[in-house]
């Protein structure tokens, strides 16, 4: 479920290649382009033939990548329903079961085994459920289509490296429709340059073998920024008095200076005060809250939907020991079409919001901390029916 920057195309192209359609229009010749630029990159006329044979546009990629409501959810509704009890089971018990396989992770690469089986479990169940997307074909189509071809017009090109590597099938491999594969879902660019043959069979099969997935998760974060042996969130108790235009996850204090100012860990005192960390407040300063440790940010490099991070990484916690959070009494959600109008009077207000799709992500947070600040309202992030009129 990575969503990622958008990503520079290669270098050293032909200029046949460099000049292919990039994205849109005929989809026919946009295919021709994506062949011809293929053979630009040194791969064997036959290969590319045999690659693209299935390739077809599929509507209903562009249909999912449309309808991503459920990151319109607040946290605590959120959390709730993707941490079942089943979940909770399930992950102590796989905890158990590839205890040796996650050990080996640990040592290796430093990830945490509560964080493998947090996004085990949120991304497929698993490996239960991995996606019913043919992965070609939604890569193809999510190129040809204009609004992150930079992102996904590389992967296209990884995806035929695995397919010569022999381990990409481009008619019966599945994943989800963003063209992620496997038990903890990676793009093809991810697993080429960081999958890792953890069962020693000569191949990085994701969707089969849980020592693969789990390895080659771990090495991505690894390789993504994870600090070994330092935690990613804490629980925290929050004083009344806080300066709540200092929360967020882009404001950062040492541990301790947080301490001096009243944050606690429910549970006593925080661990590593030497280190950097973020006050977050998922439903405002009458919601949860947390300390998000440097850890926390390289989540956001494998998602970067703030419900769902905080999720996953609320989760981990859970699998390594952590009790059930508090939820308080944060002030209610805005509903959607609440939200949308108040992303449309920020937007007109000169703040970057994004697309206005009703969803509270980072650049609406910090918009909606920045008028509240200005307003005199608490600037906790958290949008309110009275911020809405006040605008």
């Amino acid at each position: 479920m990575r969503i990622l920057p958008a990503l520079a195309l290669s270098l050293g192209l032909s200029a046949t290649a460099a000049h292919a359609q990039q994205c849109g229009g005929d989809f026919s010749q946009f295919m021709n382009g994506l062949r011809s630029e293929a053979i630009s990159r040194g791969h064997a006329d036959a290969a590319v033939n045999a690659f693209f044979a299935s390739a077809r546009f599929d509507q209903r990629t562009l249909d999912a990548d449309r309808r991503q409501g459920i990151f319109q959810t607040p946290f605590t509704e959120f959390a709730r329903r993707l941490i079942s009890q089943n979940r909770m089971d399930n992950g102590r018990a796989n905890g158990q079961r590839y205890d040796a396989i996650l050990s080996e992770a640990e040592r290796r690469f430093g990830v945490s085994r509560g964080i493998l089986l947090a996004f085990w479990a949120l991304e497929t169940d698993f490996g239960a459920f991995q996606g019913d997307y043919n992965t070609l074909n939604s890569l193809v189509t999510l190129a040809h289509d204009c609004r992150r071809p930079d992102l996904f017009r590389p992967q296209i090109f990884a995806a035929l490296e695995l397919y010569e590597n022999g381990d990409f099938d481009p008619v019966n491999t599945l994943g989800a429709w963003a063209g992620e594969i496997g038990m903890v879902q990676m793009l093809p660019e991810d697993i080429l340059e960081r999958g890792i043959d953890g069962d020693g069979d000569g191949h990085v099969y994701l969707q089969t073998s849980q020592a693969d997935a789990l390895m080659s998760g771990a090495n991505m974060l690894s390789s993504l920024g994870w600090r070994p042996n330092e935690p990613w969130l804490v629980e925290v108790v929050v004083p009344d008095n806080l300066d709540w235009a200092q929360t967020g996850i882009h404001t950062s204090r040492q541990i301790s200076e947080w301490e001096a100012a009243g944050v606690h860990g429910r549970n006593g005192g925080l661990p590593m005060t030497n280190l950097q960390g973020s006050v977050v407040l998922p439903e405002g300063r009458n919601g949860p809250a947390f300390m998000a440790y440097p850890n926390f940010n390289v989540l956001f490099e494998w998602n970067q939907s703030f419900v769902y991070v905080t999720t996953a990484a609320y989760f981990a916690t859970r699998l390594t020991g952590a009790q059930v959070f508090d939820p308080r009494n944060p002030t209610g959600p805005l509903g959607g079409d609440q939200m949308r109008a108040l992303q449309t009077r920020l937007a007109a207000r000169g703040h970057d919001v994004g697309a206005i799709d009703g969803i509270l992500g980072a650049g609406t947070r910090a918009a909606v901390r920045a008028e509240q600040g200005r307003l005199g309202l608490p600037a906790d992030g958290w949008p309110t029916p009275d911020l809405l009129n006040a605008l």
